[in-house]
C-alpha cells in the first residue's frame, strides 16, 4: 500500500474540490499550484518569443517538418483544445507563456508530436515548479504482468489523448499561454493563443528525438 505525502493528500484536496462535469459533457479541473492559488510569476512572453524565432528558422529549414508540425497544430486548434487570445483582451498578472518543439516517435517518422514544455525556466521559475505533481497511482509492472495470466484473454487499451480530455477552469488557462502563428501565416510575428485543456510533458528521452 503506498503512503500519501502531505502534498499528495493536498492535491487530492484541490482536484476533488475544483473537479466538475460539464454541461457539455467534459470534465473540467483546476491547476494544482501548491500554495492552493495562482501565483504572480514574471512575464516571460519575450523568452518565449525567442523560441518562437528559433522554431520558425527549423521551419524554413525543413520545410517537411514545418508541415507534421503545423498539422498537429491544426488538430489540436479544430478540436478546440486551444484558441487565440482575442487581441484586445486587457494583459493580466496571472499569465504564463509556455514554449513548444516538435518530436518524432522512431517507428512514426512522418508524424511529430508537440510538446508543450512546463519545465522551461524564465528567472528562475519554471510553471512546474507551482504545480503539485500528485500521488504515484501507476500500477507496478509485476503486478500487472500477473493478472495478464489469471485469465485466457487479456484486453488492454488506450485512451486518445487522455490528458486532453479534462478541461482547465477558465481562470487558470492563462497560465497555458503559448506563441504560434494566426492562420499558419509564418510572414507575420507569432501571436497569443491559450490551451484550454490540462497538459501532459510528453517528452521521453529513450523513446523520442527532438527535430533540433
Amino acid at each position: 500500500m503506498k503512503i500519501m505525502s502531505q502534498e499528495d493528500m493536498k492535491f487530492t484536496e484541490i482536484i476533488s474540490n475544483g473537479n466538475r462535469q460539464r454541461e457539455d459533457g467534459y470534465y473540467e479541473m483546476p491547476l494544482p499550484f501548491r500554495g492552493g492559488k495562482p501565483p504572480q510569476l514574471p512575464n516571460n512572453r519575450q523568452a518565449a518569443m525567442h523560441r518562437a524565432i528559433g522554431l520558425l528558422k527549423q521551419f524554413q529549414r525543413k520545410p517537411e517538418y514545418q508541415n507534421h508540425y503545423t498539422t498537429f497544430m491544426r488538430e489540436i486548434l479544430k478540436r478546440g483544445d486551444a484558441v487565440v487570445v482575442p487581441h484586445d483582451e486587457p494583459l493580466t498578472s496571472t499569465q504564463w507563456y509556455i514554449p513548444h518543439h516538435g518530436v518524432y516517435h522512431p517507428r512514426k517518422p512522418n508524424k511529430v508530436r508537440v510538446v508543450f514544455d512546463c519545465s522551461a525556466c524564465y528567472q528562475g521559475s519554471s510553471l512546474n515548479d507551482h504545480l503539485l505533481s500528485g500521488p504515484d497511482l501507476i500500477n507496478p509492472l509485476i503486478g500487472v504482468l500477473c493478472r495478464f495470466r489469471e485469465h485466457p484473454i487479456a484486453l488492454k487499451c488506450n485512451v486518445e489523448k487522455m490528458f486532453h480530455q479534462f478541461r482547465v477552469k477558465p481562470e487558470h488557462q492563462d497560465f497555458l499561454r503559448f506563441l504560434w502563428w494566426e492562420d499558419e501565416d509564418f510572414r507575420q510575428p507569432p501571436v497569443d493563443f491559450r490551451m484550454k485543456v490540462h497538459l501532459l510533458e510528453l517528452f521521453h528521452r529513450q523513446h523520442v528525438k527532438t527535430s533540433a
